[in-house]
């Protein structure tokens, strides 16, 4: 395991390497001039090209990205051009509100997707599978935005129980969580009862039900325990897409997570902001994906890594 964790690790570099040079491309591809925006609307020619010096944009791309990288291996990702921060700092800053937010709408979203699809498979075409499955496509069906603002709507506006945006208390992670972690409920709920219902056919569970093993026995620990290896992966693909992906449910809340943060470096051209997001999204993939591989060989002790 412990050669396994360090080969995978090493491979995190080259992933890395390769990221940063479609970022890099990316960013530059987009329209617009940022040393126009830092100098204003009101700047001369002249202000601008001293800006666009200043910021190191009148070097030649490969110089810049050469740059980019030695600088980001040292630690230093830059300064904002909007704010004239440091990177690290901006990020550091609304890294905590996107991960609490993630993390508290995924362990809901989890649980209440497990039960829902384990529920309806074990009464698989009963009342409780059609009531269940039809929860589940309305919360893949329902737009997040849309879903958001109809929140604010009813138990902010009307009922004032939640404040509408903001960020600092329990109350503040209500509706957020409520809007992000709906849609993975119910592809959580989908997926566990596909994943239950084909395990359920296996032989082994025949045989142990054959055997006269109480019922509740054959599903929790035979059929439940082998079907959490792929509910694992979905989990973890979720997480990692909700932990980089929560981009409309930070703007309709007005969050200060990191996915509000790239709209805004979007929006003004922050090159070393969109760069360092991106690539801190690209290692968090990498490590969850690390973490599912682990979790496997906990989950399945005949799991193992060479």
């Amino acid at each position: 395991m412990f050669r396994y964790l360090i080969h995978r690790l090493l491979g995190i570099l080259p992933v890395l390497l390769l990221v940063s040079v479609l970022v890099f491309a990316f960013v530059h591809l987009l329209p617009g001039d940022p040393a126009r925006l830092v100098a204003g609307q009101d700047a001369t020619d002249q202000d601008i090209a001293a800006v666009r010096a200043a910021l190191g944009l009148d070097r030649p791309l490969w110089e810049q990205y050469v740059t980019y990288v030695w600088n980001t291996l040292h630690g230093d990702f830059g300064t904002s051009l909007k704010t004239r921060r440091a990177v690290s700092e901006e990020i550091g800053e609304r890294f905590f509100p996107t991960f609490w937010l993630t993390l508290i709408s995924m362990v809901w979203a989890t649980l209440l997707g497990l039960v829902i699809g384990v529920s309806s498979a074990v009464r698989r075409g009963r009342w409780q599978d059609h009531g269940g499955m039809l929860v589940a496509v309305s919360g893949i069906s329902l737009p997040s935005f849309w879903l958001g603002l109809l929140l604010i709507d009813w138990f902010s506006v009307r009922l004032g129980w939640f404040p509408t945006s903001g960020y600092g208390t329990l109350a503040h992670f209500v509706l957020p969580s409520i809007t992000l972690g709906v849609g993975v409920a119910a592809v959580m709920a989908r997926f566990t009862r596909s994943s239950f219902i084909e395990i359920a056919r296996e032989d082994y569970i025949r045989t142990a039900r054959a055997k006269g093993a109480f019922e509740r026995l054959v599903v929790w620990k035979h059929v439940l325990r082998n079907a959490l290896i792929p509910i694992i992966t979905m989990v973890g693909l979720q997480f990692g897409f909700l932990l980089g992906g929560s981009i409309v449910v930070e703007t309709v809340f007005a969050w200060p997570g990191l996915g509000r943060l790239l709209v805004d470096s979007v929006s003004y051209r922050d090159y070393p902001v969109i760069q360092a997001e991106i690539l801190l999204f690209s290692l968090e993939f990498i490590l969850i994906n690390l973490i599912v591989d682990v979790l496997y060989a906990l989950v399945n002790p005949e799991i193992r890594y060479r």
